[in-house]
Parts: C-alpha cells; structure tokens; sequence
C-alpha cells in the first residue's frame, strides 16, 4: 500500500525537553504509572468521523482540508476504503490502538437500506483485512441517527413508527458490526432526541419509546454475543433546544427508572458537560460514584464559543481532574475517545498529527499529575478531615440509617447552637493543585 502521509514518521516519545514537532513529551507508553503502563491508563482511540471525515466545512464555508485521501471523489466505495488505508496507517504511526465509528462515517448511506448494509458488510471486511496483526481494534459503534431529514424528529423519540423502523434497523446493524470487530462498546448518542417546544410534544410518551429502543438493542446484542457496556453520552442541547439526556445525573435517572442500568455506563464528553453548566470532573464524578463511569470523548469547548466546538484537550488543570477521577475509578472499562476535529484553518496532514500529539500529551501529562495528587496526599487528607466529625458515634448512627430525627433534635437541644464548620480551605487546596500541576516531573 502507498504511503498517505509522506514524510510523517512514527510518533516516538523524546520528553520534555524535545522540540521535535513528531514526538511525545509526555506520552510514554510504557511508563509505569501507578503499577500500570501509561498505554493501559490511557487507551485511545480515534474518532473516524472527525479525524478521516471531517473537512473543515463550517455553516459559512466549504470544507479547507482535504480528506480524499488519494481517492477520486468523496461519497464513494474508493473513497470509504482510501479512509480504512489512511486511518490504519494514521494510527500506525501514532501508537494509537483503538478507534470509533458511526455507520454514515464508514460508507456513503444508499437509497435502499439493503444496499446500505451491504456496503457495511464490505467496508468492514477490508477494515478487518487492513488491521490484521496490527492490534488495531474497534473501541466502540454506534448509528448515526440525527444527520438523515428522516430524524428530524429524532430516533427513538420519532412521532413516526416508519423512521422508529429505520432507526431500530441502523441499530441492528451497528451492532452487528461492533461484534464483528471485537468492539468494547456500543454508544447511544441523542443527538436529535429531545424537542424544540412542549407544544407539540409527548415527553412521557418518547421517553418510553426511547428506552424501548435501547432495551431491544441489549437484548439483541447480548443475544447475539455482544458482551461488552452499552454507553449513553449525554448532552444538554445542539441540535435540539433540549436533549432529553441533559447530563450524567439525567441519563442515570432515565437508566433507573427504565431498568437498564445494569447493562449501561456513561460516556462523558468534555465539551457536552460545559454545555451542560458543569466541569468535566464534575460529569466524571457523578458518573464514577454511581459506578456508571464507561468511557469518555476527549476534547475541550473555547470559552469565548457557546456551542460544541470539539477542540483538541490542552488544559492540563482539566485533564489531570480528569484523569483523577479515572484513577479513583479503576480505569474505564472502554476507553479514551478523540471526538476532536482540527481548527478550520489547520487543514494539512500535519496538522492531524499535531493535533493528537497535543491530546496525548495533555492527557499523560494529567495522568502523572492526578498519580502525583495520590501520591501527595495532601488533598485526600483534608477531604477526610473536612467531613471528620462524622466518624464520632453519633456520626457513624447517621451514616449506617440507625439514628432519629428525634435523637439528632436532642442533641441540637443540648448544644443550643451549632458551632462554626471548619474552614474548606479551597485557596490553599487550589495552591496545593498548582504546585503539583507546575512542579516538575
């Protein structure tokens, strides 16, 4: 096969002190962190839709990169496979051992869904050839069911038991497709599953169907012999006014209450939880305490944009709270997504590559700076002495559930007024942070 990125060689790690714009400052797979190499900390993936499909294009202008990749035109089966050659050798070169997918990403969608099907039988076919002995695998599938008009109204909240249909058949086939490729997951995102107004709107009635639809999709996977962790990436809005898995505590409660959160975790994305008021640590958190936590989307909005901008991850603060929350999780059962595009103006090869040596080491530097955080203790510490009055017996009554209102009202009686709390000391927790995050390696 021809080389597709001439003169990029394979991304090495050369530390810090490196200014080769081709190699790793902090990336080193096969450092041991915590007991375990960086590589297993830190299992990337590379989203196919932005790194091999994306263009650049934008609501004001045409796309500025070109991403034929060597085949004639875009939206053909030459084209499809010219993605497969240079998404293999992209992740060759970077060490990169995963990557995702929406169907719509990996081959132009027919005017009959038979013809669609096949066409996914054939690309994944060469995917499955092209990867052979390379360890290159599926992280996770999933539909692309919000792009096609036929989901104007969403998917699984259609009005229409027609689009119902198709949406239930792109699933099936999604599905299929992540077992063949030995994926670890298989992703719910609702782009369009939510509403514009109440107006017109069945809320209760598009919750069910939603659910409906995610429980034919697990018993039909594990029927099927998908084992691995269905994921929900929740999103506050964009497209819709209002998405109904708003964030990590919404989509959790939406899992209880239709009993599928034994089959399901969250899939947390950085730019979707700004979206949503939070932090990233904020959404890793909730997930991680309700052992929800799966997998996450790796990027990072701009500040100064209001909308999903899908950056590539640079704040080390975000990634190494990030990766905190990862550690104290166990890991994640899936991985480490790049849903991140390059700018509109970075439209070489080149830029591609930089782009993911930026996320990859963003990302291990905030891994030794969350193992440095463990380590350090200093923070841990005065998290266990903040809330150190609960270990007293009258503590400890309130939180096994043996204590009563009325024995906790006595002793307020007895005290006739609380005194002060103690100080949360965030200042000091804040410069604690900077000095692990600054300080050397």
């Amino acid at each position: 096969m021809e080389e597709i990125f001439k003169g990029i060689p394979e991304i090495k790690y050369e530390g810090p002190a490196s200014k080769n714009p081709f190699a790793f400052k902090y990336y080193d797979a096969d450092r041991i962190v915590l007991g375990k190499k960086m590589s297993e900390h830190l299992p990337f993936a590379m989203a196919w839709w932005h790194n091999l499909c994306a263009n650049g294009v934008d609501m004001f202008g045409r796309g500025t990169a070109d991403k034929r990749f060597g085949a004639a035109a875009e939206g053909t089966m030459e084209h499809a496979k010219a993605k497969v050659d240079a998404g293999v050798e992209f992740m060759r070169k970077l060490g990169i051992k995963y990557y995702c997918f929406h169907d719509a990403d990996i081959v132009p969608e027919a005017d009959d869904i038979n013809e669609t099907n096949r066409r996914l039988d054939e690309i994944t076919d060469y995917i499955l050839e092209k990867t052979k002995g390379t360890g290159i695998k599926l992280l996770w599938g999933t539909a692309n069911m919000f792009s096609n008009p036929r989901f104007m109204n969403g998917a699984g909240s259609t009005n229409d038991i027609d689009v119902y249909c198709f949406a239930a058949a792109q699933v099936k086939k999604a599905i299929e497709l992540t077992v063949k490729l030995g994926g670890k997951g298989y992703v719910f995102w609702g782009g369009r599953e939510g509403y514009e107004t109440l107006l017109n709107t069945k809320v209760k009635f598009e919750q069910e169907n939603i659910a409906n639809l995610m429980r034919m999709a697990r018993d039909y996977g594990r029927k099927i012999g998908f084992n691995g962790t269905f994921l929900i990436e929740p999103k506050p809005k964009e497209p819709m006014k209002h998405q109904y898995d708003y964030d990590a505590a919404t989509a959790i409660g939406f899992l209880k209450e239709y009993g599928l959160d034994k089959d399901f975790k969250m899939n947390i994305e950085a730019n979707h939880a700004t979206l949503a008021g939070h932090t990233f640590q904020h959404e890793l958190r909730i997930s991680r305490i309700n052992g929800m936590l799966g997998s996450i989307d790796a990027n990072q909005g701009d500040i100064m944009l209001g909308w999903d901008t899908d950056c590539f991850p640079s704040n080390v603060y975000d990634t190494t709270l990030a990766m905190y929350e990862i550690v104290k999780n166990g890991g994640l059962p899936v991985g480490i997504n790049f849903d991140s595009k390059n700018r509109r103006p970075s439209n070489t090869y080149e830029d591609m590559f930089h782009a993911f040596i930026l996320g990859m080491d963003s990302f291990a530097y905030g891994l030794l700076k969350a193992a440095a955080i463990i380590e350090d203790g200093r923070i841990e510490k005065n998290v266990e002495d903040r809330y150190s009055s609960f270990n007293s017996e009258l503590g400890q009554k309130v939180r096994n559930g043996k204590a009563t209102l009325e024995e906790l009202a006595a002793k307020a009686s007895e005290m006739k007024a609380p005194r002060v709390p103690a100080s949360g000391k965030q200042e000091y927790l804040e410069g604690v942070l900077n000095n692990i995050i600054l300080s050397n390696n």
